[in-house]
């Protein structure tokens, strides 16, 4: 194995002291070296291929500039893995290293946590799939965000802007002159903060766009389990409760359920009906036609939390906004 060089192997080619290798390397203002020294450590360097060491640079400075990322399910789940991206894309340019592990069992948390403990990182995110409040172990010595969740101690946390996505997706509808309007996936559960942290506030920005517009909804159907099955039944019971031009699915796979039920009664999305739903999961591209939809944007909550986290003066709470993915699901009325 060859010898990795050292900081004083270069400082010997470029004959210079160590201490004036290490400031050129390190790009530290108001050296005083002239260009010609500076370029002469850079090409000793290069030529022996230098790499500072980790390790001991955390032991000079204090800082290992790695952060720790803990999920649930983030990393098996492919529309939500976007929140890795995010932060890989932030960390990597502010010259950080992300260490990602995933807590799926339970007990697994402390463990981890104290991992990243153990390993010195310089932050920790924690991020979930499904936005919801987490009981976490003691964190007074690091700093600490959540992205998608929030947690009992009142850690800052990056949240999608619920709320707005709501009251845009009634807006949506109402713009383009819809009035008979039915809701599937509205559920008394999933307002509490262990089972969501953001249903809540879409609900409320729903509810806020309806009242604005003076209408009520046509029919609405509850239900906590937001999968096709949910979207089917719940269409039916809507079609047969009266006359609706629009549909708001809970969700994507909601959505589908509605398309298949509106389908077998030879109804067409958008022309005999409307469907507008929320998460942008790659279902919604899939769908025939394509699903307008709110995207829970996860690559920016994960940009959003890399950036808070490295400048240290994270607020409470962040919004990110949800942006609407208008596609073919939606007919203009007006």
């Amino acid at each position: 194995m060859t010898k990795r060089a050292t900081l004083a192997d270069v400082a010997k080619l470029a004959g210079l002291s160590t201490t004036t290798v290490s400031m050129v390397l390190n790009n530290r203002p108001n050296t005083r070296l002239s260009e010609q020294a500076a370029e002469r450590v850079r090409a000793a360097a290069a030529a022996l291929d230098y790499r500072p060491n980790p390790a001991a640079r955390g032991l000079r400075t204090g800082t290992t500039r790695t952060i720790g990322f803990i999920s649930d399910e983030v990393t098996v789940t492919r529309y939500a893995s976007a929140i890795i991206s995010g932060l890989l894309e932030e960390a990597e340019a502010h010259d950080h290293s992300l260490l990602i592990t995933e807590s799926g069992r339970p007990g697994q948390l402390e463990k981890l946590v104290s991992l990243m403990l153990d390993r010195r990182t310089d932050g920790i995110v924690f991020g979930l799939m499904r936005a919801r409040q987490l009981e976490l172990p003691p964190l007074t010595d690091v700093n600490t965000i959540l992205v998608n969740a929030t947690s009992t101690a009142g850690h800052p946390c990056v949240l999608p802007d619920e709320y707005r996505a709501g009251y845009q997706a009634v807006k949506y509808l109402t713009e383009r002159g819809h009035r008979r309007i039915g809701f599937i996936g509205r559920s008394a559960d999933l307002l509490e903060p262990a089972s969501s942290a953001t249903v809540a506030e879409r609900y409320a920005g729903m509810d806020a766009a309806l009242a604005e517009e003076g209408i009520e909804l046509v029919h609405q159907v509850d239900g906590k389990y937001w999968e096709p099955g949910l979207g089917y039944s719940g269409a039916e019971e809507i079609f047969t409760a009266g006359p609706v031009t629009a549909m708001i699915a809970a969700n994507d796979r909601v959505a589908f359920g509605i398309y298949q039920s509106a389908q077998e009664r030879g109804l067409k999305v958008p022309d005999d009906l409307s469907v507008i739903s929320f998460d942008d999961e790659y279902l919604a591209s899939y769908l025939r036609p394509q699903l307008t939809t709110m995207q829970i944007p996860y690559r920016e909550m994960g940009r959003t939390a890399m950036q808070l986290l490295l400048s240290r003066q994270a607020p409470p709470l962040t919004l990110v906004p949800m942006p609407v993915q208008e596609r073919g699901s939606v007919r203009p009325l007006n």
